[in-house]
């Protein structure tokens, strides 16, 4: 039942139609960020309900804690599940999360784990499944930018006939432009500017030298407000795609952390700092559409805030690359340096606010960005205390543990910020410098 709610909600006439508002540009389709949520939270739940199904069915293969014998022979032998003292220290995390621990599996084995339960498996799916929304978003975004195309033959053909037609006197002019103003308002965007450039300047240069100038400069204001939006060569994407990319790879190597980093030692070292680089990654990412949009017109501020940004990211790459550094002593050091680095995100909203602080874009630009520190802030929050597994120790060794629920909330931060990069790009693309 829950996946057939997934389905419902997946749907796009579900979404939400966002027409664009005063620009004449391309409407944008996306789908708002509570349905998003709703989906994310229909995943968790349905993943949740066939985890707990499948252990039900086999019980045993949950209860039995022992190693892979390497001894062996039998091609059915399973790998199985242990008990977190049984682990060895490099994979003891959360003391609170007793059992399905994989430990030191084949890689055949850790692979196909993917597909199977134990206490990592929605810390994979729900990264994984993230991964999965952020490349949709990225083609729906690529598929929303503006383009400007020449006008279709048979429309030339109907402003051409439309030229020939005579008018006398100020009143049928001023009601023919009405309507063939009209008439283009109507057509699809990239068809207007062409549509408008082959058939009006003709039209007003032919008229009689008795007409009113008052009616000519006022039919070729609307001409010019219906045109100019339109003319306008959007403004670059590259500082949204690089953001759309660090949430994609953040994502994708975090998912494949949790997967992998039971087969070794070694593994477990490479990949846990690959999961911090790229959460780094996120950050600093995050702060690209932020700085450009924002300070468009500003070089100065654009290039130091990047600047300072992506110099913060590279040293906590560094750091984390000292071994201590992912010891269970350092959860808390880690937790605080990446909240700080998120942190440094207020200053440049900030600034935004107190020069743009007018313009309604801003607002409800920032008003994402404070939605996505606060969800990322109870990511943080979850992940530190360690919750609801500290209260019931065992209770949610599969289900409902805190890295899973910090999983969610990074998903649905990274969408609170997509939302807020649509209204920079609605924002610029029709007011540039």
């Amino acid at each position: 039942m829950h996946f057939r709610l997934l389905g419902a909600r997946l749907h796009p006439q579900s979404w939400k139609l966002s027409p664009s508002r005063g620009n004449g540009r391309q409407t944008s389709f996306y789908p708002p960020m509570a349905s998003l949520l709703l989906i994310i939270a229909d995943l968790f739940v349905a993943v949740c309900f066939s985890a707990r199904n499948m252990a039900l069915d086999d019980p045993a293969n949950l209860e039995k804690p022992c190693f892979v014998d390497a001894s062996a022979k039998s091609e059915g032998e399973r790998c199985k599940l242990v008990e977190f003292d049984a682990l060895p220290d490099y994979l003891k995390d959360n003391e609170f999360i007793l059992r399905y621990y994989r430990c030191e599996w084949p890689w055949k084995e850790t692979f196909l784990s993917f597909f199977s339960i134990h206490n990592e498996t929605l810390n994979i799916w729900t990264h994984f499944i993230g991964f999965i929304i952020f490349i949709c978003l990225t083609v729906l975004t690529a598929l929303m930018i503006p383009r400007t195309e020449n006008p279709t033959s048979s429309m030339q053909q109907y402003y051409s006939s439309a030229s020939v037609m005579e008018i006398n006197g100020s009143s049928k002019l001023q009601s023919e432009a009405e309507l063939q103003i009209e008439a283009a308002s109507s057509l699809p965007n990239w068809q207007i500017p062409g549509c408008l450039i082959s058939y009006l300047p003709q039209r007003f240069f032919s008229l009689d030298s008795n007409l009113s100038n008052l009616l000519l400069l006022k039919s070729m204001e609307d001409v010019s407000n219906i045109m100019s939006p339109l003319m306008a060569e959007p403004v670059t994407r590259w500082p949204f795609f690089t953001f759309l990319g660090g949430a994609m790879l953040c994502l994708l190597i975090s998912s494949l952390c949790h997967l992998l980093v039971c087969h070794s030692k070694r593994t477990a070292y490479i990949m846990l700092h690959l999961d911090y680089a790229g959460i780094a990654a996120l950050i600093v990412t995050s702060f690209f559409p932020v700085v450009f949009y924002s300070f468009l017109c500003q070089p100065f501020y654009r290039h130091i805030y990047r600047g300072f940004i992506t110099t913060f990211g590279v040293a906590v790459v560094a750091v984390s690359l000292v071994p201590t550094f992912q010891t269970t002593e350092f959860r808390l050091v880690r937790a605080a340096l990446f909240f700080c680095m998120g942190l440094c995100g207020v200053v440049p909203i900030v600034h935004k606010l107190v020069v743009f602080g007018e313009r309604p874009e801003a607002v409800l630009s920032a008003a994402y960005e404070v939605a996505m520190m606060a969800l990322y802030g109870m990511g943080v929050a979850v992940y530190v205390a360690r919750v609801p597994e500290r209260w019931m120790p065992g209770r949610f060794d599969l289900v409902g543990h805190s890295h899973q629920l910090f999983h969610v909330l990074v998903v649905a931060g990274a969408y609170a910020h997509y939302l807020a990069g649509l209204v920079y790009l609605r924002w610029r693309d029709a007011e540039k410098c």
